[in-house]
């Protein structure tokens, strides 16, 4: 029913273990306290009776509200050697029979003492049917406890198996969110997480079948165009500046192929990069490097990159290649549509829960009804493959962090690039 690995059986084998020994230590506890409370009344019961002896009474008129306690009771004076010891109480067991016997000092000089025996025959009968009563209850709620575990296990266990069913159900072309209101409160998180999860898996498998299609069609494009320009060649002799010039176009197009096959190796470089071990980095000092990097560019085209970074340092666990490609792109992206003399703004400010780190141009603005975040998606007529934006999203999914873009709205022309990285992101850890 239950393998050494599953969860149920574990926690089935602890509660059934933990409750045993509860109910063992409980009735133990119980059975002693009742045996000794017993015991106790008979010790003060002889005791009394030999007190009395000794002050010269009557056991008769000194027990007249209980006649029933001289039953089986016995009184006789013994010797013991000088020096014996003070009250003692001991059992023992005669022809089937037991008996509790008490010494208490008559003549401590002459070493007498009054032995006052009560046959508790009965009383032990009581407690050993005590006993068997306690261990046929135990027995019962042992067996009872077993039935619970196995339905509690089985109740605590059960959003898990619905999730495990529903997952398990799941492929890449049938991917539902999970409904989170349908789960007890304590599963919700991991309902969002999966929900999440789901949803970069769905991202992903759309992305990929568009990013084989748009290849396709990318490559094939320049290879018809190489072909006609080809076939055009060879229908008459030419000149040879003629065929120069055929054959600057053909190496052209062969130049376009590379890019994009480049740019589709960079996909798989990147994946890489998600696998490799996140390390503790500056955000903020990544950030300077980054724009002294891009202030000549920036100035060898007329254009201005202004930078704003607060604070003065932000520490965060992340993987410094995939941060370093989305701000590669953000602002390759702004300094390319950025007119001459324009300005391109880099900064960055704390939030409640995090860094943003923001780029702003003051270019032509962004279609908002596109998907600009799709394989081989161009804005405006700049040059480009259309796999920039592709993988800066990635790569913000693959750290945790979260990639938008959107027009300004400040009254000017442009778009502001932003990226903001959580004070917990959610890099695989080694």
């Amino acid at each position: 029913m239950f393998s050494k690995r599953s969860i149920r059986s574990q926690f089935l084998i602890q509660l059934i273990v933990a409750t045993a020994a509860l109910i063992f230590i409980f009735s133990s506890f119980l059975y002693f306290f009742i045996k000794q409370s017993i015991y106790n009344e008979k010790h003060d019961e002889l005791l009394q009776f030999a007190q009395h002896v000794i002050a010269y009474e009557s056991l008769i008129e000194s027990r007249q509200e209980n006649v029933d306690s001289l039953l089986g009771l016995s009184m006789e004076l013994v010797q013991k050697k000088k020096g014996y010891g003070g009250i003692t109480m001991f059992e023992y067991v005669r022809d089937k029979r037991t008996y509790l016997s008490l010494l208490y000092p008559f003549d401590k000089e002459e070493g007498s003492y009054i032995k006052a025996t009560k046959d508790i025959t009965a009383t032990t009968r009581l407690l050993k049917g005590v006993l068997r009563s306690i261990i046929i209850i135990d027995a019962i709620a042992f067996f009872v406890i077993i039935l619970y575990a196995i339905g509690l296990s089985k109740m605590l266990l059960l959003p898990i198996m619905t999730l495990s069913q529903r997952l398990s159900n799941m492929n890449e072309h049938l991917m539902r969110p999970i409904k989170i209101d349908e789960l007890p409160e304590e599963f919700e998180p991991l309902g969002l997480t999966l929900n999440r999860l789901i949803g970069r898996i769905q991202n992903f498998v759309k992305y990929q079948k568009e990013l084989f299609i748009g290849a396709a069609h990318e490559l094939k494009t320049p290879l018809a165009v190489i072909k006609l320009k080809n076939q055009v060649t060879m229908i008459k002799k030419r000149s040879p500046e003629e065929y120069i010039e055929a054959i600057s176009i053909t190496n052209k197009t062969i130049d376009d192929m590379n890019n994009i096959v480049a740019n589709i190796l960079n996909i798989g470089r990147q994946e890489g990069a998600q696998l490799q071990p996140p390390t503790r980095e500056d955000v903020i000092l990544l950030l300077k490097q980054k724009a002294n990097d891009f202030q000549l560019l920036a100035e060898s085209e007329g254009k201005i990159l202004k930078i704003d970074f607060q604070p003065e340092s932000f520490i965060a666990t992340i993987q410094g290649t995939l941060l370093n490609q989305i701000l590669q792109n953000f602002l390759q992206n702004a300094l390319k549509f950025t007119p001459k003399d324009k300005q391109v703004t880099l900064r960055s400010r704390a939030i409640e829960d995090g860094l943003l780190i923001e780029v702003i141009d003051e270019g032509c603005g962004i279609d908002d009804t596109v998907d600009l975040f799709a394989p081989f998606k161009r804005l405006g007529n700049k040059s480009g493959v259309g796999l920039g934006l592709f993988l800066a999203k990635s790569a913000a999914d693959a750290m945790g962090a979260e990639l938008s873009i959107e027009n300004r709205h400040d009254g000017h022309d442009g778009t502001v690039a932003s990226l903001k990285l959580n004070t917990i992101l959610h890099c695989p850890l080694p």
